[in-house]
């Protein structure tokens, strides 16, 4: 899950504020994890404990984890809806199609046993609040990438089979000079994926995902999470970002 919390770390400086380059200090002064961290962490929580013991109602402890770890950090950044949710004493899903529901994944694809498992996972994961076909659409498909990473597939293979999901016949280079921020999965895990699909390594992706701008610290943290299985992750920018996580969010990962 490092991978999609570097990329949001990363990105946290230029989500309102894009750059149009690959030309940047990867850790700039006011880098910060934001609720992209935050609510990853929370999945992987409730994944663990699912894990761990079968008998756990996964779908239930993920809108706890999720609400109990916004509440530890209730300024990460959070979009409104969401707010309102966590905030709620009865929350309800709230048919949100945006690219929170692919942002939080990783673990969904990284803990699974099989597609199957990462699959399901990852319904489960966006229902709790994205239940909006396009919501769980981007959730699965993300978890499904990362999944195939971890198996060895090939960036082709990846490819074609997420080219299910979404039009992925596009580069970087055509885009970014109109991209522009849009938070839906739609508009922004497609981007993502493109962004993996042409990195040279683990760096070059969260380079890639910044440069397009847009929605920058989750297109990043979407792109990484996919990037950490099939590149690996260096072990000086996991060294890096293990120094600002707090003691809750390393308890959440395990580590």
């Amino acid at each position: 899950m490092f991978g999609a919390i570097i990329g949001d770390i990363v990105g946290s400086i230029y989500e309102f504020d894009n750059i149009k380059t690959k030309d940047f200090e990867l850790f700039s002064e006011g880098c910060k994890f934001t609720d992209d961290t935050v609510l990853t962490c929370a999945v992987c929580y409730a994944v663990r404990e699912f894990k761990a013991n079968s008998t756990v109602n996964v779908i239930g402890q993920m809108q706890n984890r999720m609400i109990e770890y916004a509440k530890l950090y209730p300024d990460a950044g959070y979009g409104a809806m969401f707010t309102e949710w966590f905030n709620n004493p009865n929350p309800r899903p709230y048919n949100s199609y945006g690219n929170g529901s692919a942002m939080r994944v990783s673990a969904c694809g990284m803990l699974a046993e099989s597609m199957d498992e990462a699959t399901n996972l990852a319904t489960y994961s966006a229902e709790v609040t994205h239940n909006h076909p396009d919501g769980v659409k981007g959730a699965v498909a993300v978890a499904q990438a990362i999944y195939m990473a971890r198996m060895g597939e090939t960036k082709q293979q990846i490819k074609d089979h997420l080219g299910n999901y979404y039009n992925l016949n596009f580069t970087l280079d055509e885009i970014r000079p109109k991209y522009k921020f849009d938070d839906s999965c739609e508009g922004s895990v497609p981007q993502a994926i493109v962004a993996f699909l042409e990195a040279e390594d683990f760096e070059d992706c969260i380079r890639n995902a910044v440069s397009i701008g847009g929605d920058s610290d989750t297109i990043a943290a979407i792109s990484g999470s996919i990037a950490e299985p099939f590149f690996g992750i260096p072990a000086r920018l996991a060294a890096r970002v293990y120094g600002y996580l707090t003691p809750e969010l390393r308890t959440a990962l395990g580590i």
